[in-house]
């Protein structure tokens, strides 16, 4: 801390450029998700979407398994052309160890740095989700975390009523894939691949 002569106290100037940086990448988040849901809404109307979208993560390691759960996620889902987008906040991820949970969010996914894990792509079927069904579903497209970005491809299933669609799928992800990097005093307790699932009910718009 700076203390001049006028009595007033004053923040290092590396503390107010780290705080304008991180308003900064907020902002441009919160920007770059107003012009996707803008787009999805000016390419059609045939909207379904959730603010409460559940993904979970599983860690099976030779010493402790550890399961994390996110019940506060965001989805779109435009039937029209079947594009997709998901948000999450990485610290929305609940444990049940609160020691490992700050760990996650301090040391392994430095959920300040990058604050939200992404999903931006497309399921690939031509389905009619406005129609009443149970339909398999692989959604293609690029998937954000630690702020590294990768193509991954994702096998689903969707159940609609016409009015409402639910929504689960699975698949793995390697820690190392998005720079991840696991303390080698731990690195037994955490797998090098989690197995993430998710379950969204998202309703017409």
């Amino acid at each position: 801390m700076q203390i001049f002569s006028t009595g007033l106290i004053f923040p290092e100037p590396s503390v107010l450029t780290k705080n304008v940086k991180l308003y900064l990448k907020m902002k441009k988040i919160a920007i770059a998700i107003y012009l996707l849901l803008f787009a999805f809404i000016a390419n059609g109307q045939s909207l379904f979407s959730t603010k409460s979208g559940r993904v979970s993560f599983h860690s099976d390691a030779p010493l402790e398994d550890i399961e994390a759960v996110n019940n506060k996620v965001a989805a779109i889902l435009n039937a029209d052309n079947e594009e997709l987008a998901v948000q999450m906040k990485i610290i929305d991820f609940e444990f049940s160890n609160k020691l490992m949970q700050e760990h996650f969010n301090e040391n392994y996914l430095e959920s300040e740095k990058y604050p939200t894990a992404t999903f931006k792509g497309k399921i690939i079927e031509k389905l009619d989700l406005q129609k009443a069904g149970t339909y398999p579903a692989t959604a293609k497209g690029t998937l954000t975390v630690h702020g590294i970005s990768k193509e991954v491809t994702i096998q689903g299933t969707i159940k609609s009523t016409g009015q409402e669609l639910e929504a689960e799928f699975d698949f793995p992800i390697k820690l190392e894939n998005h720079e991840i990097e696991i303390p080698s005093i731990v690195f037994q307790k955490i797998a090098e691949e989690v197995e993430v699932k998710g379950k969204f009910t998202l309703v017409k718009k």
